[in-house]
């Protein structure tokens, strides 16, 4: 969790700054936690980050585009040194709140960072809670279960919004339960989906949803939400296809090493599902992209198993959380890194 000394400042700056951009992770964790926040101040602009790993220098455009103010960066864990050293030259405020594991020392002084891990009441909660910390917006509950199912957190507040929505929940405590069998979790993973669309579509989606007043105006299809149920259904048959796939790779080793390429970059959804579905696992996909390759691994240990496998591996980066990690590898590397990844397991294990 924030301190209370943590959520005044952050209050304060979405306050006092009259134009804030917040960029955000492709994700439902990372959409939640800009709705949170920019439903609550009624001001900023949202951009999604698909560059990956890093939010790289080539979305600072977008903070000049906007003649913004200052910038949130929200559940972003890696961001590229050119990036900040543009912002630093334009000295522009930074605010970053995060909950993965990231060396302090990267993070340049003038950059105001927040993250539970680095408290001293630890904690890895999803940026949606602490957001939903900053604002205890309780008209936007369902907001702040959305990103917290899908980050496979369960919030304290779930009781809360069982009360308030119990046609939407499952009698459940487990965050992948809700995610995959409750009609909250299949709203959740029409946004996931919906975020991997064309820039235009995106932008509209998010305007639709600052507006929102209930999680029924996503979940029923209607005229205002028909492109992104349209895409939910698209990508929702392509996702299902590489998924069974993927399982049908299934053995008795270890690691279930994915791969594969395409239009599509949900590796991080395979992933979260194909872990849902064998626990005992590690699981890693790789997302083939021309020269290089996006990874998202799943499993025990993970975050200790890929920092050691790509150790040596030119070009090679990766973090996250301790179970859930991503990463980039060199495509023409890939192979090495699987040998590392195999080696690395059974030293583990």
């Amino acid at each position: 969790m924030l301190t209370q000394k943590q959520i005044f400042e952050i209050k304060k700056a979405l306050l006092n700054y009259q134009n804030p951009i917040f960029m955000f992770d492709n994700d439902q964790d990372g959409l939640c936690s800009f709705l949170l926040l920019r439903r609550f101040f009624g001001k900023g602009e949202g951009i999604s980050i698909k560059s990956f790993p890093d939010l790289n220098k080539s979305y600072f455009k977008k903070v000049k585009e906007f003649s913004s103010d200052c910038v949130f960066i929200l559940d972003k864990p890696v961001v590229s040194g050119e990036f900040f050293e543009e912002i630093k030259n334009n000295r522009i405020p930074v605010f970053w709140i995060d909950h993965h594991h990231i060396n302090l020392q990267n993070i340049p002084k003038f950059v105001h960072y927040y993250n539970p891990l680095f408290n001293k009441k630890k904690g890895e909660e999803p940026v949606t809670y602490l957001s939903y910390q900053i604002t205890k917006n309780k008209e936007d509950i369902w907001i702040a279960v959305i990103g917290c199912i899908s980050d496979k957190f369960f919030p304290n507040f779930y009781k809360e919004f069982e009360k308030k929505f119990p046609d939407l929940t499952i009698k459940s405590k487990n965050p992948s339960d809700i995610f995959y069998k409750s009609p909250i979790g299949k709203i959740a993973r029409i946004l996931g989906f919906a975020l991997n669309d064309k820039p235009s579509n995106v932008k509209s989606m998010i305007e639709f949803l600052i507006n929102c007043k209930s999680p029924y105006e996503i979940l029923n299809e209607n005229q205002e939400n028909k492109k992104i149920h349209k895409r939910f259904s698209e990508v929702y048959k392509k996702y299902e296809k590489l998924l069974l796939k993927a399982k049908s790779q299934v053995n008795k080793e270890k690691l279930l090493f994915f791969k594969y390429s395409g239009e599509l970059s949900i590796s991080g959804h395979l992933s979260n599902e194909l872990i849902y579905n064998y626990p005992d696992k590690i699981v890693l996909v790789a997302y083939i992209k021309g020269l290089k390759t996006n990874i998202s691994m799943r499993g025990k240990k993970s975050l200790k198993i890929l920092l050691e496998s790509i150790k040596g591996i030119e070009g090679a980066s990766g973090g996250g959380h301790e179970e859930a990690v991503g990463g980039q590898i060199p495509t023409n590397k890939l192979d090495e890194f699987k040998e590392n990844l195999i080696k690395t397991i059974k030293h583990f294990n």
